[in-house]
């Protein structure tokens, strides 16, 4: 199946973000955590460069965990996940993890309570400057003086092939109807090779799912991390992301 291309969201007549993100976020992540986690195996090196750098001993916080690919990076810290997909946190929990759901504008921690935080790909699914501003604060809010945290978003800036419309925008993820079992196939069983036999024969039928995102222009994410109260410790651009290691003031 071809492709579909981004698609412009339209978002001045919106009166109601969190139901726009609730629709066009969380449920198509709970629909598409399995096959979104297959795709998600190996960490950034700059992420995994953060996390091994933090002290032995450190705790900190995953938030926007998705499924967990990064809560064992440094066994030497511990790292809790929290994510807003239910079926994604069930995934990081089958794999041995501290995880919980939440919304990434109401982590339920006290303020200061961490060394470090990451969140990998997690902003940019806010809709609205002010809930992209009240993400990067609740961020800033649970680490601890002179802690700090690694943020990445999409950046507008790609250096692949795929071409977006404008910051705003509709994202396809395309999920293969077979992707989930038939009912009462059990797996390895002959109703499961059957199964796979018939998968084979047929031409697959993507069903797809729209999500959204803002795109970051170069120097956006830092005027944001500064307008929250944050400090930039530093910045740079990676892998069709804009990234900044921030801190905030004692």
């Amino acid at each position: 199946m071809t492709s579909l291309p981004p698609q412009l969201a339209e978002l001045t007549a919106v009166d109601n973000h969190a139901k726009l993100e609730q629709e066009s976020v969380h449920q198509v992540y709970d629909v598409i955590a399995g096959h979104f986690s297959a795709t998600r195996y190996k960490p950034w090196p700059v992420v995994e460069a953060y996390l091994a750098d933090q002290p032995s001993g450190s705790l900190g916080i995953d938030i926007g965990c998705g499924n967990g690919k990064y809560l064992g990076v440094n066994r030497a810290v511990v790292t809790i996940g929290v994510d807003r997909s239910e079926n994604l946190v069930s995934i990081c929990h089958e794999r041995g993890f501290q995880a919980l759901v939440c919304d990434g504008l109401a982590v339920p921690f006290p303020d200061n309570k961490f060394d470090f935080a990451i969140s990998i790909a997690v902003i940019h699914h806010f809709s609205s400057p002010d809930r992209r501003m009240r993400a990067i604060r609740e961020v800033l809010r649970l680490i601890r003086p002179r802690g700090s945290a690694l943020v990445y978003v999409w950046a507008m800036e790609q250096k692949g092939k795929r071409k977006f419309p404008g910051q705003d925008v509709y994202v396809p993820w395309h999920m293969p109807t077979w992707h989930e079992k038939p009912g009462g196939a059990k797996q390895g069983g002959k109703d499961d090779q059957e199964a796979q036999r018939q998968k084979q024969d047929q031409e697959p039928v993507d069903k797809v799912y729209m999500r959204y995102y803002h795109l970051f222009v170069q120097g956006e994410l830092e005027e944001l991390v500064v307008a929250a109260g944050g400090k930039v410790v530093r910045s740079g651009y990676d892998r069709d992301n804009h990234y900044c290691v921030i801190t905030k003031d004692e």
